[in-house]
């Protein structure tokens, strides 16, 4: 997109098209992980946290990713349940951030996720006590032989620590950088009748 056209053009788009064809050009252009977002969290008595996570489904009902329910981010998103995400693509000077209440996947969105995974990456969601202490590595190594052991063919089933969120978003702005810092903000706000935006100061 012409940054010159950029405000004007993406308000008159949805929000999630608009998203989708920035993800597009993301995977093109950058060599790593384009689904790569901050993931902002507040634990129950109020203490922020922030982390990387891989967006993994991205439709009309949100932004999903997927983790150990019993992690940090998932204790958090439990306790309660709201969340900001931030994607930034370094080689486009584009950012998109989404804030909005947070909810579970359903179980069958979980299975079938959790079914595109390698063995190793399933073997590793039943060993690894997410964001709990470890003694040394060896611990964890032992454990993902345990569960090799276990599970010795290819049918691993999800366990059910293991599950995903979806941000539901109540805004999504996108950001585009322009010289002496004079950027492009759009901002999408979720109305009852639809999406209403607004340009920002950058």
């Amino acid at each position: 997109m012409d940054s010159d056209s950029f405000p004007a053009a993406a308000a008159a788009e949805d929000p999630y098209a608009l998203f989708d064809r920035w993800m597009a050009e993301a995977t093109a252009a950058e060599p790593n992980d384009p689904n790569a977002a901050a993931l902002a969290t507040v634990s129950a008595d109020g203490a922020p946290s922030v982390r990387v996570v891989l967006l993994k489904t991205v439709d009309s009902h949100g932004f999903a990713f997927f983790t150990n329910l019993d992690s940090h981010k998932g204790r958090d998103l439990q306790a309660n349940p709201r969340a900001a995400l931030n994607l930034h693509w370094k080689s486009l000077g584009r950012q998109v951030r989404i804030e909005g209440r947070v909810e579970q996947v359903s179980d069958a969105e979980a299975d079938a996720y959790y079914a595109t995974r390698p063995r190793g990456s399933r073997i590793g969601a039943w060993a690894s006590k997410q964001s709990q202490p470890l003694d040394d590595r060896a611990t964890l190594e032992g454990r993902v032989a345990d569960f090799e052991g276990r599970f010795s063919g290819d049918d691993i089933p999800r366990p059910d620590f293991w599950s995903g969120f979806r941000v539901v978003p109540e805004k999504i702005e996108f950001w585009q950088g322009r010289q002496s810092r004079l950027h492009d903000r759009l901002v999408f706000r979720r109305e009852k009748d639809g999406w209403t935006t607004q340009l920002l100061y950058p």
